[in-house]
Order: C-alpha cells, then structure tokens, then sequence
C-alpha cells in the first residue's frame, strides 16, 4: 500500500523530540497559549520573514481574523478563486462580506491576474490570492491592482509554507498571510492550527485581540473576539516539526522531480513551477481526461490518490447563493473534472514513486488503445 500521505512516517523521525516538547507542556501546565505558542510564533516569523506571527487555533480562523483585522466587513466584497477549499469563501461570509470569484490560470492554478481589475466595484476592499498546491500566485499584477484600487492583499497560504514568489517567502508580501497547520499540510500539527504573518503591528495587534475575546488584559474586552487561541501542546510540536520543515520541503521538490521524469511519457500533464516561483508540492497533481481511468487503476494496485477538488465553490450546493452558474469560470470547472493528487510527502521512497509512475503509465497506454479500437 503506497499511502496519499503517510504521518505516521514522519512521527517515527521526530518521534523523540515530539514526546519531549509535550513533556514540557505537561510539567509547565501552561496548555493555552502560553511560552511555547509565543516561541513558535518567533520562529515561524522568522521563517516567513515577516515581524509578526500570532497563532491560533486553524487556518480558517486565521482567514476570518485578517479579513476583520483588514476592515471587511457587511457592505464590502472580497475578491478570490472558486477553485479552492471552502474555508477561503466561508471566511469572506464569516467576516459578513460578500465573495466575488474570478477564474484561475490554467498553469499556475492559481487567480488569474488578468482578471482581477474587471471585478473590482466600489465595494471592493481586499483581493484574496490562494497558492494552491504549493504553488504562489503571481503577486505582482495583483498587488499593482491593488495599490491602483486601494485594495488590502490577503494571501491564503495554507497550502504553501516554504513557498516563494520571486525569492520572497508567502506570507511575507500582502498585508497579510493566513497559514493552516492541519495535520496533513507541509507544516501540519497533530490536530488543528493556524498562523496569520504581517510586517503591521496594528494588524498584528488586532489579530491578537480578535484569537482571544477582545482582551487586552484578563476581564477587559476591547473588541468583540473569539476564542481562536492556539493550544500549547500544537505550539510545542511546531516549534519541533518547524526546524525540519526546510528539509522536507526538499524532499518533496526532489520527490516532483522524479514524477516529472518518470510521467514525462505518460500522456499526463504534470504540474510546472513557473520561472519566478518555489513550488513546495503540499499537493503533487497531473491532469488528464482518462483521470477517474487512472485513478481506478492506481487504488486497485493500493496506491492511494485524490481528487483536490471535484466540485469548485461555485457549484457546491452550500454556495448556490453566490449566484455563480455552471460554465461561469472554465477553467476551474476544466481543472476539477482531470485534475488527480499522487502520493506526495517527505518519506516517499523513489521505488515507491516508479510504482505510481508505472500504473499511470499502463493505464495511459490502454486508455490510448482503446480510443485507436
């Protein structure tokens, strides 16, 4: 069996280290928030380069709190993709604003830029950029937009940490970079997480408010908050995983490579890091028309893979209301019909990639047969 991600691997490395930082929780009973949560947010800071990191408590409260922080609010619209995971629109409703989509590039994968400006109204406040699969947006374009409309910039970066745009980490070049430590992400806890990163201190100092019920100090609310705090034993097991992270991050851009060679020939696309972009491969994904053909052969050989996503936001039933149709965005609509996630983390052996790559391969050359039939 070739697992889609295998946590478990990555346990038995860091094994020690982990049961050793939730040892110092237990024996400093300090469980929420606390000095290890306020370390790991110095170090993941200084990892994306930015001044601030605050942690709380997933990488959806991380969106609605820099979306709040940003001033959205009822009355204004926020601009992103439909073909991401919900928590990016349902962060923009949390914040009672109103989500305008525009389609994705069909390289990247991520917002298509020149699509932005048409979408801008008066009520427009933020553009939300997603760098899908590990892959940054092209944040140029979209924050000379922004600067001509007076647009705040929040980059959705839940998929991306290590990733770079032109040698400046994610998270570090909008106003504000919201981060996700669910388990099976590049830097993934053992439950759930997030982070939102800024150079800002008065965004920064309003994130930290917001995480936890307004307070300044204990009993005195200056804001109406929420409780979004980070749980100390997470903030622990980051600061572990997060010194490894560099590491795993190359193994996973040395993994695509081999998948790249091996696919070459395949009759699949694979994905192409763009000239001024670090992929960090969180997903590595090929596109094909015979996709759900391959992806039958791939789980009868116990290879297990995904879909990342088969339906876009538009066209989930609990986003009807957007008032999005089918064939309004092509491209997404295109993506998630071929689009097919193979296994892809730090452990994976070469023997087991040859193995993904053969089934695909057989399972590209009967496919091709049977069209020549």
């Amino acid at each position: 069996m070739i697992p889609l991600v295998d946590l478990r691997a990555q346990y038995q490395e860091i094994k020690h280290e982990v049961e050793a930082a939730i040892h110092r929780v237990l024996e400093s009973s300090r469980y929420v928030l606390g000095p290890e949560v306020e370390a790991f947010e110095q170090g993941f800071a200084t990892f994306c380069r930015t001044r601030h990191a605050v942690a709380v408590n997933s990488g959806t409260s991380a969106l609605h709190l820099a979306l709040l922080a940003a001033g959205v609010g009822p009355g204004s619209e926020v601009i992103t993709v439909p073909f991401t995971f919900v928590a990016t629109v349902a962060a923009i409703l949390y914040a009672g604003a109103k989500p305008v989509l525009v389609d994705i590039d069909p390289r990247t994968l991520t917002i298509d830029t020149g699509k932005i400006e048409a979408a801008v109204t008066s009520r427009t406040v933020a553009i939300l950029p997603v760098h899908l699969y590990g892959h940054p947006a092209d944040m140029d374009p979209i924050l000379q937009i922004a600067k001509k409309h007076g647009l705040m910039v929040i980059e959705d970066c839940a998929q991306a940490h290590g990733a770079q745009y032109r040698g400046r980490p994610v998270g570090s070049i909008g106003a504000i970079g919201c981060f996700s430590f669910y388990p099976s992400k590049n830097l993934g806890a053992y439950g759930e997480g997030g982070a939102v990163t800024t150079d800002d201190d008065d965004l920064a100092h309003k994130v930290r408010l917001l995480r936890d019920w307004g307070a300044a100090q204990r009993y005195t609310h200056l804001l109406k908050g929420y409780n979004y705090r980070m749980d100390a034993i997470q903030g622990a097991i980051l600061r572990v995983k997060l010194a490894h992270l560099e590491k795993w991050t190359e193994s996973r851009r040395h993994h695509a490579r081999s998948y790249d060679r091996l696919l070459a020939h395949s009759g699949v696309e694979t994905p192409i890091a763009q000239d001024w972009a670090r992929h960090v491969y969180h997903v590595y994904g090929i596109r094909s028309e015979n996709r759900d053909a391959i992806r039958k052969s791939l789980l009868a050989r116990d290879i297990h893979c995904e879909v990342h996503y088969p339906i876009p936001v538009h066209l989930q039933p609990a986003y009807a209301d957007l008032g999005y149709q089918k064939g309004d965005f092509p491209t997404a609509e295109s993506v998630a019909e071929t689009q097919l996630s193979l296994p892809m983390y730090p452990e994976l052996t070469q023997s087991q990639i040859e193995a993904v790559a053969a089934v695909i391969g057989e399972a590209a050359a009967e496919e091709s047969c049977r069209h020549e039939q």
